[in-house]
């Protein structure tokens, strides 16, 4: 018998019949659109880009091979190894200032050999598996003050300040909106929610005068404070900072409603659109497909988002929940600073948009998310071991 009431090969009988088909098509077309797309985006690249979308489905296959690995292990025992994981993401965050190379004014990836590979991404998941174990660990029935916080901002403030060194913003607004959409599941009470309201109103009134200015000149680099000052000015400098802004938006634009047709978008074909393999993968999409296969796009998002908020509805236990809402947060926000750069209604961040951008830490990162929301979802059915004992299962 297992640790939760039924023999080993009734677990993995249950799971195959539960498996979730929903989430397993939907994540499988955003996938091969996304390959696709890249195909178009590389097209009239110079040759050493033009076999990116080969090596995108190289990476598909190892997150596929990846998720499934996690899939298969009942999530629960992820929960034991929550802190340990938590720790040697840290550990890898610290490496990259040790091993890591500076490209665009950051050092974001670590390098042995040929080999590279971007921490950040990774400690995403285990940022949520460590705060899910946390919250599993303690759970309150009555309402959370801010002094229950304290743990999980602990927990979220180490890796975003190492991140923020590296620098990558993108990255670090990242972990911290999963952090407060994680939070979301937690019961505050009324007056810790009323100090917590007032005191974001008074750093962002009368102590953002002084906080503001020193962020701005002490904490964002110069890169960082070009792309916010051509956020607010999106038609100056178009054959500078706002290049690629202004290209991605023109793209967007020149697909209409129904697209200009696979690989005959013209920012894209004629090299104006930059970056549009990792950063603006949208606006070659939307220039290909038009409105209405845009609109396609952004609904598998969505449709993938609110599963991952089912799934965690119907799970057993608060840490499978937990999980599920991280992983839905963290498709979530990338989709929208990603899909909100690309449309001008947010400044440049460097954020990818999830099985779509090109790059290989992402991509694992997403898949083997994708697999922790197929592993709470397959196993929603089990019964917890307290309650399996008082029926007789155990």
């Amino acid at each position: 018998m297992s640790a939760y009431g039924l023999s080993s090969s009734r677990l993995l009988g249950r799971a195959r019949e539960n498996f979730d088909w929903a989430l397993f098509l939907c994540s499988a077309l955003l996938a091969v659109v996304g390959v696709v797309n890249l195909y178009s985006a590389t097209s009239v690249v110079r040759a050493s880009l033009q076999e990116m979308y080969i090596q995108q489905i190289y990476w598909l296959v190892v997150g596929g091979i990846l998720a499934t690995v996690v899939a298969a292990i009942d999530y629960r025992h992820y929960e034991r190894l929550g802190y340990a994981l938590y720790a040697f993401g840290v550990v890898l965050l610290v490496l990259v200032f040790i091993l890591g190379r500076d490209i665009r004014g950051s050092s974001r990836w670590i390098y042995i050999g040929s080999f590279s590979l971007q921490p950040s991404e990774f400690m995403k998941l285990f940022l949520i598996i460590a705060l899910a174990k946390h919250l599993h660990d303690d759970p309150k029935s009555e309402g959370r003050t801010l002094v229950d916080l304290i743990v999980p901002v602990l927990l979220t403030i180490v890796p975003l300040l190492l991140i923020l060194l590296q620098p990558d913003l993108g990255t670090a607004l990242i972990l911290g909106l999963i952090f407060l959409t994680v939070s979301a599941l937690t019961r505050i009470q009324r007056k810790s929610l009323y100090w917590l309201l007032g005191g974001i109103v008074g750093i962002g009134g009368g102590g953002g005068a002084l906080f503001v200015p020193l962020l701005w000149n002490n904490v964002l680099k110069e890169y960082q404070r070009q792309r916010i000052t051509a956020f607010l000015n999106p038609e100056s400098n178009i054959q500078g900072i706002n290049w690629h802004a202004y290209n991605a938006r023109v793209a967007i634009g020149n697909g209409g409603w129904t697209g200009q047709g696979f690989m005959r978008g013209t920012q894209n074909q004629y090299l104006f659109l930059p970056d549009q393999y990792s950063d603006f993968p949208f606006p070659v999409f939307a220039e290909d497909w038009g409105f209405l296969g845009s609109i396609v796009l952004v609904a598998l998002y969505g449709f993938l988002v609110l599963w991952s908020i089912r799934v965690a509805a119907t799970s057993k236990d608060r840490f499978g929940a937990v999980l599920a809402v991280g992983v839905g947060a963290l498709i979530f926000w990338h989709a929208f600073f990603n899909l909100g750069m690309a449309t001008g209604i947010l400044p440049v961040v460097g954020v990818t948009l999830p099985l779509f951008s090109y790059g290989g830490s992402s991509i694992v990162t997403v898949m083997m998310g994708i697999g922790l929301l197929m592993n709470v979802s397959m196993r929603r059915f089990y019964v917890a071991p307290g309650r399996a004992a008082r029926l007789g299962y155990m």
